[in-house]
């Protein structure tokens, strides 16, 4: 009989060393499942065990451009085979589109900055003015560690960005255009949820910009960062409730909700991702570690299979 195994499917090691450090520590078995290319033999009969998808949405930032298409297809053979998949083709789905994200959030009455999507300098710049609130954000519909975010003061400086050596168009060719919703403190927060159930919220300092990934690989050069992500215990409970129906909809078993509270204290959800990474230094402070509470629910699943 083949040895059932965790497979994690993935395209970038530095993104897994933490999870596998944990697998290797409670010691469950395991196997990666690197997808920056390969091949997928739709005859052949899944391996045994469960699946869980990490794939990123900022993987052509590595050169690993059609990863997420690979995974995609892969996933679909996995369930189409009715392998016990965890962040499954809904997950992929919503992780390579922040258009498709918002109507999904959208669709069970969560909050969403005002948003539209455009291909082409010139329907960016209608965008902007359909939109007619400033200042305004222009981010990639595909993206990821918030890349490629900018927040603009006018038509005019978005006209000088496109028509600029700087532009830089996303890697579906679809730009967004997003009401900036400005935080009441100066934070942004990431509610992280693991098996479909809160398990806790990270504030995140976001006054030095938008590239606010907290995982340590993102963390540029020698420059401290201190305090940048705190870890909050709670939210309110209706609004825990909301996101946990969302993910469970959605058929999202791990993932984190980004979402901002404006002066008037309402949340706007703005990023589902199904590929959230951990902070180090605020777990420490907190003593609360999710990679090794995402081990034990993996490894708790596949325990379940037959």
């Amino acid at each position: 009989m083949k040895v059932k195994k965790i497979y994690i499917i993935h395209e970038n090691n530095d993104w897994t060393r933490h999870l596998t450090a944990r697998l290797n520590e409670i010691k469950a078995p395991y196997e990666l499942w690197d997808l920056s290319d390969g091949l997928i033999d739709i005859q052949e009969e899944s391996p045994n065990g469960i699946f869980y998808n990490r794939m990123s949405a900022s993987s052509h930032t590595r050169g690993h451009r059609y990863a997420p298409e690979l995974t995609d297809n892969l996933l679909t053979w996995l369930e189409s085979r009715n392998a016990v998949v965890f962040n499954g083709t809904k997950a992929i789905e919503l992780e390579v589109s922040k258009l498709k994200q918002h109507l999904a959030l959208q669709k069970y009455g969560i909050q969403t900055p005002e948003t539209y999507g455009a291909v082409g300098k010139e329907h960016i710049l209608k965008a902007a003015e359909k939109l007619n609130k400033f200042p305004f954000i222009i981010k990639h519909n595909r993206a990821g560690k918030g890349l490629g975010v900018r927040l603009l003061q006018s038509i005019e400086e978005l006209k000088a960005y496109v028509s600029g050596s700087e532009f830089e168009d996303s890697i579906d060719g679809i730009s967004l255009i997003q009401e900036y919703i400005k935080p009441a403190d100066g934070t942004i927060v990431r509610s992280e949820f693991i098996g479909g159930k809160f398990f806790y919220a990270v504030k995140v300092d976001s006054s030095n910009g938008f590239e606010l990934c907290p995982a340590d690989s993102c963390q540029i050069g020698d420059v401290p960062v201190v305090n940048k992500f705190t870890i909050i215990d709670s939210l309110p409970s209706e609004q825990i409730k909301q996101y946990e129906h969302f993910l469970k909809e959605q058929k999202i078993d791990v993932a984190a909700i980004e979402f901002i509270f404006d002066a008037d204290g309402v949340a706007y959800a703005y990023d589902v991702n199904t590929n959230t990474n951990y902070n180090a230094d605020a777990e420490k402070v907190a003593e609360k570690y999710a990679m090794l509470a995402l081990a034990n629910f993996l490894k708790s699943e596949l325990e379940k299979v037959e």
